[in-house]
């Protein structure tokens, strides 16, 4: 009679199941995670590129809600038991999700709730870190762990973020004075004497602060004036992103109102290059001549042939940063090169949620502030200087030429390239130097009535 031995199943630990299924487990897990990931990626870059900051939050949400509502059902086939903890998450983020999309708060709303949702975020983190001990094991468990540990780092960011954010216009008050404008007041920050008087026009992401080398080295000669366009720096929000003749009237008031007298000699760098052109066009008779640092084109989206495509990525670059800086991640876009105490103001200023929200607002009307430029088709005699950055030259097909365009606005213009990069030819040395130079040789054309090209 033959023996025939029993071999019980291994049964599964406290900690749930081990052995063979573990491999199968960690991959569904995985997965799971990697779906809600595509998803919120999917949902804020491709599906909703640049939308407000509530609609790119919301939808992100409702991503990774999707990622654990797949580990709580998957994971019962893997393992042969549903993982019922990830609901809570599941179910907190999606909710949570739908009701920015639907509701779309705006800033004020965001900014409150950005006080209450870390502590809520921390509770959750920890429940589900308890909860998901009980049923996962090994390499699944630590990849849980893992995003757990995320979303902690997110929530004490967030809220630190919150406290700096606070503290920004307190401990760096307005150079200049605010006036009303409108219905909400700008600043303007002039200095220097004799004129004619220099006005600046910020690109994207700058702001009145951003001019501190250039400021430093033409106000002892003339009068020179940086503002901050509506939602910039000091200047009030405004309900709407502003087109290029919206912030022209806005600036001519500006003017106005705090007494400054032209006719201007107008300084754009980036695209404020193309803001300077529409003021142009809209008050000839203020305008005395013009400098162009490093300028977009009006005909950027035909005459550099891969702007199309990287404007397009940049819509969705930006529509994520003013999430990303709540979670205190907008200090990734600072390191300014001007001296110690002015980058602490700038860096200060542009790594928070609304200097993002800004940035990605501005954006968002640069075709329709380029396609305004485009209707300066001349500046008659009055002088002009085009300063070229040898990167943006060398490195982007169709700038050169670009540029060339521009410097035929006027009969009267000089056009030079300085080894810098787009964002040196205002924040470097050498530089902003350059940039000096040909805003000086500018402004002594028009004192003088001579050629701008003469040496």
């Amino acid at each position: 009679m033959s023996a025939h031995v029993h071999h019980p199943t291994r049964p599964a630990g406290r900690h749930g199941v081990a052995g063979a299924g573990e491999p199968r487990l960690t991959r569904v897990v995985l997965a799971s995670l990697a779906t809600g990931a595509a998803a919120a990626l999917l949902l804020t870059m491709v599906v909703l590129p640049g939308a407000t900051e509530a609609v790119t939050t919301g939808s992100a949400l409702v991503g990774f809600g999707l990622g654990w509502t797949v580990l709580r059902f998957l994971c019962g086939r893997a393992a042969g038991r549903t993982q019922g903890w990830a609901t809570v998450p599941a179910v907190a983020m999606t909710a949570t999700g739908a009701v920015l999309l639907t509701t779309a708060p705006g800033d004020a709303a965001l900014s409150a709730l950005s006080w209450v949702w870390p502590p809520l975020m921390l509770l959750l983190a920890a429940w589900t870190f308890l909860r998901m001990r009980r049923t996962l094991t090994g390499t699944a468990r630590r990849l849980v762990a893992g995003v757990l540990a995320l979303l902690v780092a997110a929530s004490v960011a967030a809220t630190a973020e919150n406290i700096a954010s606070r503290d920004v216009a307190r401990s760096y008050p307005a150079p200049g004075r605010t006036y009303v404008v409108g219905d909400h007041r700008l600043h303007l920050d002039c200095r220097g004497g004799d004129g004619p008087t220099l006005v600046l026009f910020s690109g994207l992401g700058e702001f009145s602060a951003s001019w501190s080398r250039i400021v430093d080295g033409v106000s002892g000669t003339t009068r020179v004036c940086a503002y901050d366009r509506a939602g910039q720096g000091w200047s009030d929000d405004v309900a709407t992103p502003q087109d290029g003749v919206a912030a022209a009237e806005d600036l001519h008031t500006l003017l106005s109102a705090a007494g400054e007298r032209g006719p201007f000699v107008l300084a754009g760098h980036s695209t404020g290059g193309p803001y300077a052109m529409t003021y142009a066009d809209r008050y000839p008779d203020s305008v005395a001549g013009m400098v162009l640092l490093d300028s977009s084109s009006p005909h950027q989206f035909t005459a550099v042939p891969s702007y199309p495509v990287q404007y397009a990525l940049m819509r969705r670059a930006y529509g994520l940063m003013p999430t990303l800086a709540r979670l205190g991640l907008g200090a990734a876009l600072a390191g300014s090169h001007l001296p110690a105490a002015d980058a602490a103001v700038v860096d200060a200023w542009v790594s928070s949620p609304r200097a993002a929200r800004n940035s990605r607002d501005e954006l968002s009307v640069v075709p329709e502030v380029f396609r305004q430029a485009q209707a300066l088709t001349t500046l008659g005699e009055r002088p002009l200087a085009v300063l070229t950055a040898s990167e943006s030259l060398h490195g982007t097909e169709g700038w050169g030429e670009a540029q060339d365009r521009m410097a035929a606005l006027s009969i009267d213009s000089v056009h030079r390239t300085v080894d810098a990069t787009h964002a040196g030819v205002v924040e470097d040395p050498h530089g902003a130097a350059a940039s000096v130079r040909a805003i000086a040789s500018v402004v002594h054309a028009v004192r003088t009535g001579a050629s701008v090209a003469t040496p």
